[in-house]
Order: C-alpha cells, then structure tokens, then sequence
C-alpha cells in the first residue's frame, strides 16, 4: 500500500485488477480509496482469473460487489468498464477469448475511458523526488514525475523539505533513456543534478522552481476519519495522537492538536485540525494527504493553512516526552505497587 501511494499520486488513471475467484479483498478496497484521496480521476478494473471459476453467477456477484466498492467511493460504479478475463491464458497463448481477446478489450477501454489530462505547464516547475541515482562519471540524477510546469537544461533548481533547502542546476533530463531539452508537466524524467552527492537528497523532498515552494513543519488542515467499515479506526482519536502523514511521495510522523473544546475525533467525523511534523515538507495550502497508522489509512486531509514553523528540537523534546509517556502506560511494571507499612522499631528497654 505504501508503494501504492508514491505511484498513485502520479496517475492520470487505475486500472483495478480483482480476482474472479475471491472477489475484492481488504487491500482492494484501501486502494479505492486511496485512489479517491489522491485524486486518480478515472479506473477500469480487469476481473482477472476468470477462468478458475465454472458458476457465472459467481462472476456476476463478484462484478455488482466491485460497483457496490466503487460507488462507495464516489467512483461512477455503474459507468465504470469491468473487463473480464484470464492474464495468464493471454501471456501463455491459451484461450483467445479470456486470455488475447479480454487485453485487447482491456486497451481499448482504457482509452475510451481515461481522459488525457491537462498538464498545467505555465506554473512553477515542480517534481515530486522518488527516488535517487547515483550514475559514475555523471554524477547524481533524481527521478519522479513533473507535477506542474517545465524544467530545462542548465536551469537553476531548488531541492525542498525535510532537508534544508539547497540550489542546483539541472544539467540533464532524460525520459525512457532518450536525452531531452526539457521534461514538463506529466512527463516521468531523470533529472541530473550538478555538484549535488547521493547522499544530500533523498525521496520525499521536491525539486522545484527556485522561491516558489517553501517547507514547512505546522499547519492547520482539515481531516476525515475513516469509519471501521471503510477500514479506519474503531476508536476515536485525540489531542498528541502521532500517525505517519503521507505527502506525494513520503511519510513524515506528526502530532495533532484538536480544536478548543473538542475531546476526542470519532470514525466518520470531519474535523479541523493542527499538525506538527518531526520534518518540514515543501508544501502549499490545498496540498493533500493520506494518515496512516499500524500499516493501514485511517484518514485523509488537505492543508487549509501554513503556521510559522516550530523548532526542530523542541518537536524532537516533544515527541520523546509522548513517546517516554506511551511506554510508561504500557509498562504494567511501571505501576507502583503499595508498599508495605514498616512497623517502627521501639527503643530498646533500659534494663
């Protein structure tokens, strides 16, 4: 699920595969969601092993349970292509008409149905970072996908967040090993970097326009917590709470702080929330993101304010005080047991 939140936050659309023989799985429907979250704007889904299962009316369930997921979503279940067929009768040459036939129909409904976005080029560069390369005698190349505007060679570009902030200047981009002039909006690119060593950028930061984005530490957000049902929390949450948010392509632990007179955030509540991140991140209000804890999404949210950021060390004093405190209550030996009255002792009779 991790991995499926970097790729998802760059696709222009999904394709959903779902096996016939089990239907949708705990996993799936978190991908659905997430997809929503980050707003992947269209799906096909591919019902795949089709082929190991004899009764259709099983296929059939298995299809009105995946519109049933998508709708809940707010995906247009009921307009959505569910192609079906067998992935490995088409790759071992077996059964046109699940295997060849069903990734031909596939391919077309992608194209029918996933619309060719519109890349915003006219504003400033930014590419979320994904992952980082070092190539000998060239020296250092990141790799992502080029949210907004265009890059060109020998511009001058800022690495941002979690880091502090350093200028560099591109000297290369390459996409599907071809070198270009330029990469812009859309365009999956390695961007090589000059005089910057592996070991000073890694994924999660953002290489961007010079002055255009800026990291921050602490702002306010509104936040949705997902329902037991929708695969969150079965208890609510409340002030110090510290899950990982998940922002483009990184996660970065944080603490919350709930609104004056609220107690507590219940599974389905909307809420307005304040966040301290342990690491500044290159962000903008409307900057959306995930909230996860113990390897599931529990929430999603969106920036509503920057606030002035908050000194690392005293987020560091913090979070070791809340985890110090965590321990403490989990510990059952740190309870203190009664002790014992000791009797005083009376002085010794003169004989």
């Amino acid at each position: 699920v991790k991995n499926m939140i970097t790729g998802a936050a760059q696709m222009d659309g999904a394709v959903l595969v779902v096996s016939a023989a089990d239907g949708p799985m705990p996993q799936t429907r978190e991908h659905i969601l997430l997809a929503r979250q980050v707003g992947v704007p269209a799906v096909v889904v591919y019902l795949n092993k089709v082929d190991q299962v004899d009764d259709k009316e099983l296929i059939d369930l298995v299809e009105v349970e995946i519109r049933d997921l998508l709708k809940k979503y707010e995906f247009p279940g009921d307009k959505i292509p569910i192609i079906k067929g067998s992935a490995l009768a088409a790759l071992e040459g077996k059964d046109e008409a699940t295997g060849k036939n069903s990734i031909t129909e596939l391919m077309k409904a992608i194209d029918d149905t996933i619309p060719q976005p519109n890349r915003p080029k006219d504003k400033p560069f930014l590419m979320p970072i994904e992952d980082v390369f070092s190539i000998s005698g060239r020296g250092t190349v990141v790799t992502g996908r080029v949210e907004q505007g265009v890059v060109k060679v020998n511009e001058e570009v800022e690495i941002v967040g979690v880091k502090p902030t350093t200028k560099t200047v591109c000297t290369g981009v390459e996409m599907f090993r071809k070198l270009l002039d330029q990469g812009e909006a859309g365009d999956n690119v390695g961007v090589l970097l000059r005089g910057t060593k592996r070991e000073e950028v890694e994924r999660g930061q953002v290489l961007a326009k010079p002055g255009s984005i800026t990291p921050h530490n602490h702002f306010k957000c509104e936040v949705y917590c997902l329902t037991k049902d929708e695969g969150g929390r079965h208890t609510p949450f409340f002030g110090n709470y510290r899950p990982q948010f998940y922002f483009r392509t990184t996660d970065v632990t944080g603490s919350i702080e709930l609104p004056s007179g609220t107690e507590m955030i219940m599974p389905g509540d909307n809420t307005a929330i304040t966040v301290k991140l342990i690491t500044p991140i290159a962000m903008d209000k409307g900057l959306r993101f995930a909230v996860r804890e113990g390897g599931k999404t529990v929430g999603s949210g969106v920036v509503a304010e920057i606030l002035p950021d908050i000194d690392p060390a005293k987020l560091e004093a913090e979070a070791a005080k809340s985890d110090k405190a965590d321990k403490k209550a989990d510990d059952p030996k740190a309870a203190k047991k009664p002790e014992a009255k000791k009797e005083a002792k009376k002085p010794e009779e003169s004989k």
